[in-house]
C-alpha cells in the first residue's frame, strides 16, 4: 500500500473508530445497529474498521439511529477531509514545488488570522531567495521530485506580497531561537536571511516572536503547525502534509499555541536576539 493510501486508510480507520463509540455509546452491537438500518451486518463491520467509506447519508442514519444526531456534524467534517487529511509530498510534488506554493498562497489569501509555530526552519512567507532555494533543493532530494528550484522560488516569494497587502488579514508567527542556528544554508545566506527578520519584526500586521533556547516552556514544542482563522491546521511531516479541520483537533493547536505566545521574544527583545544569532554566522 502506498503511503498516501495508507493515509486515507488511516483516516477511514479513525472516522470508523468514531462511529463505533456512537454505537457503543448507545448500547447497541453492530448486528442491532444493522437491523435498524436496514444494512447488512457486513456493512457495519466494513465502516468501523475503516475498509469502507461511509456517505453522508449513512453518518446520519447511523447516528440517528443511536439516538446521537447532534455527533453527525463533527463526523461529516472527517468525511469531507477523509481524502485531503493527508496529502504524501511525493504525490503532491508531482508537478513541482511551484505547484504547492499557489496552493498555499490560496490558503493564505482566504483566512483573516494566521498563527504559526516553526521550531526549526524559518516560515516561507519571511525566506529569501537563496534560503528558499536551499529548502527546495534539500526537499527535492529527500523526495526525489521535480527539481523546479528557480520557479518554485519565484512562486514562494510571490507568496510574501500578502504582507504589504491592505486588509485586516493578521499573522501571528512564533519561531524557536533554534531556526535561526540550525545550518541549513552557507553562513551568508543565513546572515542575510536572519537580516530579513528584523525587518519582518517591524512589519504592522505582523508579530513575531522568538521562543529562546534556556527558558521553560509549558510545552514541548513537538513540531511545526499552521492555524488558518481557528478553522484549519496545516501540519507538515517528513513524508506528507496534513490538513486538520477537526474542532477539537484545531483547538488543540491553538492550545499549544497559547502556551508558547508568552514564552517568545517580541519586537525590540526579538531584534537583539536576531542579531546575536546573525553575529554567529560570521
Amino acid at each position: 500500500m502506498s503511503t498516501a493510501h495508507q493515509g486515507v486508510h488511516e483516516a477511514r480507520q479513525e472516522l470508523g473508530g468514531r462511529l463505533r463509540t456512537v454505537r457503543a455509546d448507545a448500547g447497541i452491537d453492530g448486528r442491532t445497529l444493522a437491523g435498524l438500518l436496514d444494512w447488512p451486518p457486513s456493512k457495519v463491520s466494513k465502516i468501523q474498521l475503516g475498509r469502507q467509506a461511509p456517505t453522508a447519508d449513512d453518518i446520519r442514519a447511523w447516528t440517528a439511529a443511536c439516538g446521537a444526531p447532534q455527533a453527525a456534524d463533527e463526523l461529516l467534517v472527517l468525511l469531507r477531509d477523509l481524502d485531503s487529511r493527508y496529502a504524501a509530498w511525493r504525490r503532491q510534488l508531482k508537478q513541482g514545488h511551484a505547484v504547492v506554493q499557489r496552493s498555499w498562497a490560496e490558503t493564505e489569501a482566504a483566512a483573516e488570522t494566521i498563527r504559526a509555530f516553526e521550531p526549526c526552519w524559518i516560515p516561507g512567507l519571511f525566506q529569501t531567495a537563496d534560503y528558499a532555494a536551499a529548502r527546495f533543493r534539500e526537499h527535492a532530494q529527500l523526495n526525489e521530485s521535480t527539481r523546479d528550484t528557480e520557479a518554485a522560488v519565484a512562486a514562494r516569494l510571490a507568496r510574501q506580497d500578502v504582507l504589504y497587502s491592505p486588509g485586516r488579514r493578521r499573522w501571528h508567527i512564533l519561531l524557536t531561537e533554534a531556526a535561526l542556528l540550525y545550518g541549513l544554508a552557507p553562513a551568508d545566506v543565513m546572515r542575510a536571511q536572519l537580516d530579513r527578520l528584523v525587518s519582518a519584526t517591524t512589519l504592522p500586521a505582523v508579530r513575531l516572536g522568538i521562543v529562546p533556547l534556556r527558558k521553560r516552556i509549558p510545552v514541548s514544542p513537538v513540531h511545526g503547525f499552521w492555524i488558518f482563522d481557528n478553522h484549519q491546521v496545516i501540519v507538515e511531516v517528513v513524508s506528507a502534509e496534513l490538513r486538520l479541520s477537526l474542532p477539537e483537533e484545531v483547538a488543540q493547536y491553538r492550545r499549544v499555541f497559547d502556551l508558547l505566545a508568552p514564552s517568545a521574544l517580541y519586537d525590540g527583545d526579538a531584534r537583539r536576539l536576531l542579531t546575536a544569532a546573525a553575529e554567529q554566522w560570521t
